[in-house]
């Protein structure tokens, strides 16, 4: 348990160029805390001390900020740095060397029974506010980006970002330019697609008018002419010859 202890310590130095002692870590950091706080709730969980196991998680989010459900099986060296708003679901798996940043959420997508929750392989790296949701394994060495929304599964070796997140870089090699200036926003396409439509309608009322126009002058020419002739014509006599008598 101690050697756990110090590998998890360990971790911290090696992902937080912020960490000075041993003393600091130990004692500030909710992360860490957090970790430690789920291990024994875990243990508890796996006795089926489930009431026990979620007051303890409960008062460990309440401490940290940070909620990890005791049904969550976590490898070694997890780093959660800063962490506040961290949600970790039941049945979520995380591997070793893990580091993950406030905001994320690893949760499910409904009220399904089973495995509902993501598998987060080895040495992965979930930015900020990403969110991971549903039953699927995002592979080993990964990397998820900050506010990214991941909702199938992810190879290994990969890099995803966006909503609904896409792989950008597989393997080291680039599949999807990533341009941060100029990131698509959804509502803005919407509202742009719409007004498209808006527009083509008011081109079709506008054929249809026209059209509707000519038909009008079209039967109006043709009642005139079978009423005795051009406009001028009155009683079968033109004007010329009114003028005339």
């Amino acid at each position: 348990m101690f050697a756990r202890m110090k590998s998890d310590i360990r971790a911290v130095f090696d992902n937080d160029p912020a960490a000075r002692s041993w003393f600091e870590v130990v004692f500030t950091y909710s992360g860490l805390h957090a970790i430690w706080a789920h291990r024994v709730a875990h243990w508890f969980y796996r006795h089926k001390r489930y009431t026990i196991a979620r007051i303890i998680s409960q008062v460990s989010r309440f401490f940290t900020g940070i909620e990890i459900h005791p049904g969550a099986v976590i490898g070694n060296r997890l780093f959660i740095d800063h962490g506040m708003g961290v949600v970790i679901g039941e049945t979520c798996e995380i591997g070793d060397d893990v580091v993950m940043y406030q905001g994320v959420t690893l949760g499910g997508t409904g009220k399904e029974k089973g495995k509902r929750h993501p598998t987060i392989g080895n040495n992965v790296v979930i930015a900020s506010g990403a969110k991971v949701l549903g039953s699927f394994t995002v592979g080993d060495n990964s990397r998820i980006g900050a506010n990214a929304v991941v909702l199938s599964a992810v190879p290994a070796n990969s890099t995803v970002v966006g909503f609904k997140a896409r792989v950008v870089k597989r393997d080291g090699v680039r599949v999807d330019r990533l341009d941060h200036a100029n990131l698509p926003d959804p509502v803005v396409d919407m509202f742009r697609l719409l007004q498209d439509q808006i527009d083509q309608l008011n081109k079709a009322l506008e054929l249809r008018s026209e059209a509707a126009a000519g038909n009008d002058a079209a039967t109006a020419e043709g009642q005139s002419a079978q009423s005795g002739g051009s406009p001028e014509s009155k009683g079968g006599k033109t004007l010329h010859d009114i003028k005339n008598l």
